[in-house]
């Protein structure tokens, strides 16, 4: 069966990680994305990634699966017509340029509107596409740090840390694309397309859960607490006698209690300073240092077999070794292979979620620099192979 997206047509005209990531999960579902990338440039994403096979990113393939490149100078006004275009058939555009700069184009959605009312335009940028830091660049590390994310990871006795993925682009990208998604299903009833506005920094702030109204009705002001979610409990990383670490969740009242019978300490369960989820909270630290005590007298091993027979969520925690052996990983086939003309077999990340009727797949991963040049130009909007040698000698594509 053909995938959800089957039959749309998305033009991707932003570079980097937050717009093009939205292209990745529409693609990822079977729309036909076609990448406009600068001539003899491309996106920075093509040399991005700390390692390398061969000269090639490794990052790239995975970013830009499932994706058609088409080299375009946007600069030029030759280019901006190609793109008007394409617009004609197109159902959405993805951009994450600074505000202002499709228009100065002659690309701005009322005039890519008036080609194609249908047409949904998705923007990704730092701060939005209206107020007063609107035409700030953003990049995706300023986002975490304005929509509160920086400030709550790390030590408490340490400055700000980070996430260790590039997580504020890649959570406004996602936001974008549920918005293209809820666009297109107004579109249904209307007719019309409309713009999706997406900010890195709102989509930092849209997961931050109750951090905002923690500060305003209650005054306290959440900080960063390592490893744990202060008085969510417990919930951490346990030491083993074979030296790994294993994640034990059992916050919830019933899980506690079975973690208690696993412990063969099930009067925990009554005890009120562990009971409820607020007293197991209030004394997160003690609770903490009771269940390492117990694990670290048990192999990871026999560990996980007690937490498992008595129904206690628990895990290890993976590098991409561990994933590429897990057989759950395998059954799922959560990681698969594509194979890439230089580098050979390619291992990355599925499609996410899976549908049970219509799902996404990997066809192919990112492609030269201006691999669809003739299947998109001549095949959709039929330049000649005179027009396109002019266009090629000109810098426009």
């Amino acid at each position: 069966m053909a995938p959800a997206l089957d039959g749309l047509r998305v033009l991707e005209t932003g570079v980097l990680l937050a717009g093009p990531f939205c292209g990745q999960l529409l693609a990822d579902f079977g729309a036909e994305v076609i990448k406009i990338e600068q001539p003899g440039v491309g996106d920075p994403m093509r040399q991005w990634g700390r390692e390398r096979a061969g000269g090639h990113s490794l990052w790239w393939p995975v970013l830009a699966r499932n994706k058609k490149s088409v080299t375009l100078n946007l600069r030029e006004p030759r280019g901006q017509d190609i793109v008007r275009r394409l617009v004609a058939s197109s159902d959405i555009m993805v951009e994450n340029f600074r505000p202002g700069t499709l228009e100065r184009w002659g690309l701005g959605y009322e005039e890519l509107s008036a080609i194609n009312p249908r047409l949904i335009l998705v923007r990704v940028t730092g701060f939005g596409q209206t107020g007063p830091y609107a035409g700030r660049p953003g990049y995706g590390s300023v986002g975490e740090a304005m929509g509160g994310l920086r400030y709550v990871v790390g030590n408490p006795d340490a400055p700000p840390s980070r996430v260790g993925i590039s997580i504020g682009d890649t959570l406004a990208a996602t936001f974008a694309c549920v918005g293209a998604l809820c666009a297109l299903h107004a579109r249904e009833r209307t007719g019309r397309g409309q713009i999706v506005d997406s900010a890195i920094y709102e989509a930092v702030l849209g997961v931050m859960e109750s951090l905002v109204p923690e500060y305003a009705v209650a005054g306290y002001i959440r900080e960063r607490s390592g490893a744990i979610i202060p008085n969510v409990a417990p919930s951490n990383v346990y030491p083993t006698a074979d030296g790994q670490m294993v994640i034990i969740a059992a916050n919830q009242d019933t899980v506690f209690r079975r973690l208690a019978e696993a412990m063969g300490r099930p009067e925990l369960a009554n005890d009120e300073r562990y009971a409820t989820h607020v007293s197991r909270g209030t004394h997160q630290t003690e609770l903490d240092e009771l269940i390492s005590v117990w694990s670290s007298g048990l192999e990871a091993d026999e560990l996980d077999e007690i937490l498992e027979q008595n129904g206690v969520p628990t895990g290890h925690i993976y590098r991409a070794p561990e994933m590429l052996s897990d057989p759950h990983f395998a059954a799922r086939e959560a990681i698969v292979r594509l194979t890439h003309p230089e580098i050979g077999e390619l291992p990355m990340q599925n499609v996410v979620p899976k549908l049970s009727e219509t799902p996404g797949r990997l066809r192919w991963p990112g492609p030269d620099l201006g691999a669809h040049n003739e299947e998109v130009l001549s095949g959709v909007l039929g330049l000649g192979a005179e027009q396109m040698a002019q266009l090629a000698a000109d810098g426009v594509i």
